[in-house]
């Protein structure tokens, strides 16, 4: 399966055209409806420049929708009463913009009654197309068959997360060890199948398209003239650690040599992309304080009204290359909350966090005041979550690569953030490193821009505030 790289995220070319298919049909409701409702008006309906721009944007605000309730994430809507449950909602929401912009902007209206029609239309062909495409993703028809060389954790990672993406656009075989007792031995769920001398006749018996290299102890084990030869015959051959990376946007820290990162592609770090990086954040630095000012001002009012102390809290975190700056953030806790303990992560139901500090760490209001550490350099809008100094040192010494992170500004948001729930723990930090790793490896501002995207959406669900 072919995977493309947009916005240095990878996706696989068959969702590309099913998201793309699924545009289609949502614009071709919205024309359908138009041609039910005006077709006599001939004028109206053959006239492009007013119709075609209108359903563009009814198409636009519907797939925004669609989008956000999760709606693309097969593993979300995997049962048919939930498709529909999100669908409702996500076509409500839909209506709702629409009808604020229709109000805002009356020349946007394409005409009375069409919405209504477009509406009864996208329910039908839209359930139809998913339920079209979920019998694909079931029959497994266009995936490809994959086989993976070892059994250790990276191949039993790799095979587990294709297990839990029934959209990943691959099927595994099973997998080859260099031991004959190991044949029938079951992974995860496909089994050990054969032995690495067994590579070619399994190859051709069970028509592999792709095979994934994830042997841990590699020399004097890698079947190199066989892997060679398949490679001649058009059969794709990936490294293990790549081929994760690819399917998951994570880096697997815990199973990579420096090797790996030394010779791999990305960490590049340009002038130019540094420059842009940098004028892009200012400028929505200025944006994010300008429409959130009436917030902040009332946000300060409640705090100085529910607890004693400041409004805001400071906190030592570590920046780039180490250096320690002063985060701030609205206090969310009570003043002086570990006088006693010392630095501890916050939990589950804290009971030091006040009662307006809850809702403003649901909604991630608390996080608003950063926007002074990225206008004033020590932070980025995008990258690695800052930690405490107390606590970097302490990780350093019990997770590998982690001082990496340190190599580029910490971000008010990033790509952990959005991939992964809120974690206060050392083995939340280990998970959350193999995001981090990625966005290190492929930072740029396209990237930024689809994790300021994906944040708005984790803000306007609450997911992950803790």
């Amino acid at each position: 399966m072919i995977m493309l790289k947009i916005f240095n995220q990878y996706y696989p070319i068959r969702n590309i055209i099913f998201f793309l298919m699924e545009s289609v049909l949502i614009f071709l409701s919205v024309m359908m409806a138009t041609w039910l409702r005006l077709g006599s008006d001939y004028h109206l309906l053959t006239n492009y420049t007013v119709v075609i721009p209108k359903a563009l944007l009814i198409a636009v605000v519907c797939q925004l929708s669609l989008y956000y309730f999760d709606l693309y994430d097969f593993r979300v809507t995997d049962s048919n009463i939930e498709l529909g449950i999100r669908l409702l909602q996500s076509l409500g929401s839909s209506s709702i913009a629409l009808a604020v912009l229709y109000y805002l902007f009356p020349s946007l209206i394409i005409g009375k009654g069409i919405f209504i029609i477009t509406l009864s239309l996208i329910i039908v062909l839209i359930v139809s197309w998913r339920m079209l495409y979920n019998w694909i993703l079931k029959s497994k028809s266009f995936s490809e068959r994959v086989l993976i060389l070892g059994s250790g954790e990276l191949a039993s990672d790799i095979a587990r997360e294709i297990l839990e993406r029934k959209d990943s656009g691959f099927f595994v075989v099973g997998f080859l060890e260099g031991e004959e007792k190991m044949v029938g031995v079951s992974i995860v769920n496909p089994k050990v199948i054969g032995t690495y001398g067994q590579l070619l006749q399994v190859v051709d018996e069970e028509k592999i398209d792709r095979i994934v290299v994830a042997i841990q102890q590699r020399r004097g084990q890698m079947p190199v003239k066989d892997l060679l030869e398949c490679r001649l015959k058009r059969i794709r051959i990936e490294e293990g650690t790549s081929f994760y990376e690819r399917l998951t946007g994570k880096i697997p820290v815990q199973n990579i040599y420096p090797s790996w990162l030394i010779f791999s592609g990305g960490f590049r770090r340009l002038i130019i992309s540094n420059t842009a990086k940098r004028v892009f954040e200012m400028i929505v630095s200025v944006c994010v304080l300008f429409f959130f000012l009436p917030i902040i001002l009332f946000t300060s009012i409640l705090i100085k009204i529910d607890s004693k102390g400041p409004v805001f809290f400071t906190q030592k975190r570590a920046g780039k290359d180490g250096k320690v700056y002063r985060l701030i953030k609205f206090r969310s806790m009570r003043h002086n909350a570990e006088s006693e303990t010392g630095p501890v992560w916050a939990q589950v139901n804290d009971n030091r966090i006040t009662r307006v500090g809850r809702i403003i760490r649901k909604a991630r209001i608390d996080e608003i005041p950063q926007i002074f550490n990225v206008l004033k350099g020590d932070m980025s809008i995008v990258g690695p979550r800052p930690e405490r100094p107390f606590f970097v040192k302490k990780l350093e010494k019990k997770i590998p690569y982690y001082s990496q992170r340190l190599c580029v500004k910490p971000g008010v948001t990033g790509w952990a953030q959005i991939k992964y729930n809120y974690g206060a723990s050392e083995e939340d930090s280990m998970k959350k490193l193999q995001y981090d790793m990625y966005y290190i490896k492929n930072m740029s501002v396209c990237l930024d821009i689809l994790i300021i995207f994906e944040t708005i959406k984790v803000v306007l669900f609450g997911k992950g505030a803790r």
